[in-house]
């Protein structure tokens, strides 16, 4: 049979792509997992799962990885990973369990072990050092717990305290996250006074509505109040961020679109930055600071978007960076409610979109912290993702900065 110079034309194009698409595939080389906590559907009570991602070291983009696990319960709201990325943590509301899994060099995960929290798990920390994980709990009265690790192992608890607001003893505290310094020096917790911020409902308190509680760590995981604990923060802190030199400490304020920065004192106390706090998008939840400490990047779950700032280093004062268009705002999928940067190479940023159903990633200039849009961006979840973790692949090196 014979070809006419147009069908030719036609087959050896077909060939190229087809031969370019098979060595495109070829050098794909992994530079982070990307785990992602959604449920198996949006019906009540359905099964909260992991899901895995494997990103891609040129462009950032993901694609599936190892097969969907179980996050050991239901309505799966936060996750910890260890500084060795050997050990992943999740904590589920639908029956208050914190489950600990093993992660593979190929991102494969392992369920090791358990604890049953007394009350509702809202967000999970673990120090450095990876001795410590921090659980805070707490549908009406706001707890920290700190926990012993060994080897990853979840081991007894070490230290309590209950959040309360000083001359406020009995007023409703919610807390919404808690981060730990690199130096595994201290311990901030975010809370809300739910008796005087209580939106369509009842107001029973004049207290001042969102706080910052600090507690300094002991050689043996001692808690103690910072001096001046708790620090006022805005309305309602729904996020935290360190820097990786321990100086400064960054809260979102959800209700009133704003990030507020703190300088981190002796012994944890923390003073506010002085010309803070700083505008966001609308209804900022997540917050991370890139693994060098030069950017920040919040997710904005009213706007669809991440906001994106430099951080000046002498005093800690985040300034918007603007992309391509003027504008201080980058497209995600619908209702961003967590964001992380990669460990690996500090190069893409993620979010996970709890409306969107989706993750949405971006490309991070490292000169300029400009983000722009991952090939195939959003990528398909299971239903309300509600927050992320990312490890490097295998034993390769990260982005870090020693103080």
């Amino acid at each position: 049979m014979k070809f006419s110079k147009l069908s030719q034309l036609f087959l050896v194009s077909a060939i190229g792509l087809i031969l370019a698409t098979y060595l495109t595939a070829c050098n794909i080389v992994t530079i982070d997992y990307v785990f992602v906590t959604a449920s198996a559907s949006n019906t009540a009570g359905s099964d909260g799962q992991i899901y895995t991602y494997a990103a891609d070291a040129e462009t950032g983009a993901l694609r599936k990885g190892p097969p969907v696990v179980s996050s050991g319960g239901t309505a799966p709201v936060a996750m910890a990973v260890s500084s060795d990325y050997y050990n992943l943590y999740v904590a589920n509301q639908g029956n208050n369990t914190v489950v600990h899994f093993g992660i593979a060099s190929n991102g494969v995960l392992t369920k090791k072990d358990s604890i049953t929290t007394s009350d509702v798990p809202v967000a999970l920390a673990v120090n450095k050092a990876g001795t410590y994980l921090y659980v805070t709990t707490g549908s009406s009265s706001a707890t920290l717990t700190e926990y012993s690790l060994s080897s990853g192992t979840i081991g007894s608890a070490v230290a309590q305290e209950q959040l309360t607001i000083p001359g406020y003893g009995g007023d409703t505290v919610i807390s919404s996250a808690v981060t730990v310094l690199p130096n595994n020096s201290a311990v901030y917790v975010a809370a809300y006074d739910k008796s005087s911020y209580n939106p369509g409902g009842t107001i029973t308190s004049d207290a001042n509505p969102g706080w910052l509680f600090s507690f300094s760590v002991g050689s043996s995981g001692a808690l103690t109040a910072a001096a001046g604990s708790p620090y006022e923060a805005g309305v309602e802190p729904v996020a935290l961020a360190c820097d990786p030199t321990n100086r400064f400490v960054y809260a979102t304020d959800f209700a009133s679109n704003q990030l507020i920065g703190y300088t981190v004192q002796n012994a944890g106390t923390l003073d506010f930055l002085v010309n803070g706090p700083f505008k966001t998008g609308n209804g900022p939840t997540g917050v991370v600071v890139d693994p060098r400490g030069i950017f920040i990047y919040v997710s904005d779950s009213f706007d669809n978007s991440v906001s994106g700032y430099n951080i000046a280093l002498p005093t800690g004062t985040p300034s918007a960076i603007g992309n391509s268009n003027s504008s201080l705002l980058y497209a995600t999928d619908t209702q961003p409610v967590a964001i992380v940067v990669d460990p690996a190479l500090g190069r893409f940023v993620y979010t996970a979109n709890h409306i969107g159903n989706s993750v949405s990633g971006f490309r991070l200039n490292p000169q300029t912290g400009v983000l722009s849009q991952t090939q195939a961006t959003p990528y398909p979840t299971g239903a309300s993702p509600t927050a992320l973790a990312v490890v490097p692949h295998g034993n390769h090196a990260t982005q870090a900065v020693t103080p």
